[in-house]
């Protein structure tokens, strides 16, 4: 039998190839949006909370991505003088609870990828995080979060929860709705797990609440590795309202990292940055709706 000439060497080659290859050394992890791969306590993110078209719902959804992400700018700047690095951070109401059911039956509705795709683009020009927001009504939030599997390997894009809106058996705004521990370590073990498999940055878990019971059994609530979770006291009211709610739920110290949530419209007299900053512990993320 005849073997051609060129054989042994195209062999040689492929070889050699697949040796400088293999040789390569593997590309540097990913970094967060403004560098860096630790999110606390090396930063403080100042967010802009909603869903576009209704800007009933949130700050995020007055005026283009691109618009909202310049006022988020310069509502941050004020917070420079609280000792960290600062990271703005976008939070898109990605599964918006509905007042009526669904096909599925679920009384949510999911943005689409589209929708998705154009925050997190405003969100990279500003060097921003995209945090997306499930308000699941009567879906489960596992379920949504895989749902949106392909945007959490993103080391730019974390997650919210947002149990108020999580309502089985009940129209959502009608009651408070609520979680579990078991349902948020679920979530965070699953966070961990994306972290883990494609060598991101820290991916923070954040759960808004405020009432006591809206997450039940706290006392369960686990930590993970570079998935810090973040227990954000939302709840509009007066001054003196907000800062005993947040002392409350901030004393004693938790294991967790703490959020602070203002509303520019519902509040009474929303607090300045300043004061915000002046709050004991102070927040690691504040959030404006």
């Amino acid at each position: 039998m005849l073997v051609s000439s060129g054989s042994g060497s195209a062999k040689d080659a492929a070889v050699a190839t697949a040796k400088r290859e293999a040789a390569k050394p593997p590309p540097p992890p990913a970094e967060l949006p403004r560098g860096g791969r630790r999110l606390f306590p090396d930063h403080r993110i100042v967010a802009y909370y909603g869903a576009p078209g209704d800007i009933q719902l949130g700050a995020l959804g007055i005026g283009t991505p691109t618009q909202a992400a310049r006022n988020l700018l310069r509502q941050m700047r004020p917070y420079r003088r609280g000792g960290r690095k600062l990271l703005p951070a976008m939070e898109l109401i990605a599964v918006v609870a509905a007042r009526g059911a669904q096909q599925d039956g679920s009384y949510s509705h999911e943005q689409t990828s589209a929708v998705v795709e154009r925050y997190l683009k405003a969100a990279r020009r500003i060097h921003a995080l995209l945090i997306l927001d499930i308000q699941p009504g009567h879906a489960d939030f596992m379920t949504l979060t895989k749902h949106f599997a392909r945007f959490l390997r993103e080391p730019d894009v974390d997650l919210a929860l947002d149990p108020e809106w999580h309502t089985p058996g009940a129209v959502p705004g009608t009651v408070i709705g609520s979680t579990d521990a078991a349902t948020v370590n679920r979530v965070s073990r699953y966070l961990a797990e994306v972290v883990k498999r494609h060598r991101l940055p820290d991916k923070m878990l954040l759960v808004h609440q405020f009432t006591d019971s809206m997450i039940r059994e706290k006392q369960k609530l686990e930590r993970r590795h570079h998935v810090p979770l973040v227990l954000n006291v939302d709840g509009f009211g007066n001054q003196a309202v907000k800062i005993a709610k947040y002392r409350d739920f901030t004393s004693p110290r938790t294991r967790f990292r703490n959020g602070f949530k203002l509303f520019y419209h519902e509040d009474t007299d929303t607090m300045t940055p300043l004061e915000v900053l002046h709050l004991r512990p102070r927040p690691d993320v504040v959030i404006y709706e």
